[in-house]
């Protein structure tokens, strides 16, 4: 295998981490709010529905979520497609969005505090439900509050993307893998390849998010 062959073999790894993240991105986020929003719903049993899903899933470590996914989903017949790629995608997706969730969550959580009480109570004051002084007053100042810690978050789920490379995922990792086993003279300038692939995505977004701060970010 030539040069030319092991960078086109990273640029199809690194092409799949990015599909698995930016998939994993969306859903963590919808998850996270939807969760965020429980966590101060009026609702007892909303409340502690979300309580008890977050102190569950962040404790448990991510490996044995994957390892659910990939393998007790297929063994209670709940398949998305008709190839094993895809299943293997759709399932290591399921399983980052669910366990990320729980840290976005907790930051938007944290973001949702900072913001004044008199805020929530003028908006229903002038007839607002709890549904749309959350979505319209509550929850773009949190979003704006939280924007370091949360770019925090999604840097870890980038790097969290490598354990998907057990469960029969093209990703990095199993690029880095399938590269070593063919030069295997070339394994410590196959390491530091992937590092730097891992360290240029990961300034790349540390870059974003640095972006978004300095537009949006709301100081206390």
């Amino acid at each position: 295998m030539d040069f030319l062959e092991l960078l086109q073999l990273f640029l199809s790894g690194a092409w799949g981490t990015i599909k698995l993240f930016t998939v994993a991105l969306v859903g963590s986020m919808i998850l996270g709010t939807v969760l965020a929003a429980m966590r101060v719903s009026p609702t007892p049993v909303l409340r502690g529905a979300a309580s008890t899903y977050i102190n569950v899933v962040r404790n448990t470590p991510l490996t044995l979520v994957m390892f659910f996914c990939a393998f007790g989903l297929p063994f209670l017949d709940i398949r998305f497609g008709s190839t094993s790629s895809f299943n293997s995608f759709v399932y290591a997706t399921i399983a980052l969005t669910v366990y990320t969730a729980c840290f976005v969550a907790e930051t938007l959580k944290s973001g949702i505090a900072t913001i004044p009480v008199g805020q929530a109570e003028a908006a229903r004051a002038v007839g607002l439900s709890f549904g749309q002084t959350l979505g319209e007053v509550v929850l773009p100042q949190a979003f704006r509050t939280v924007i370091p810690p949360l770019g925090s978050v999604i840097i870890a789920m980038l790097k969290n993307t490598s354990i998907a490379s057990a469960f029969n995922n093209r990703e990095l990792i199993s690029a880095m893998r399938n590269a070593i086993e063919i030069r295997g003279d070339l394994v410590i300038p196959l390491l530091f390849g992937t590092a730097l692939a891992y360290l240029i995505l990961a300034l790349l977004l540390g870059r974003v998010f640095d972006y978004l701060e300095k537009k949006l970010v709301i100081l206390r």
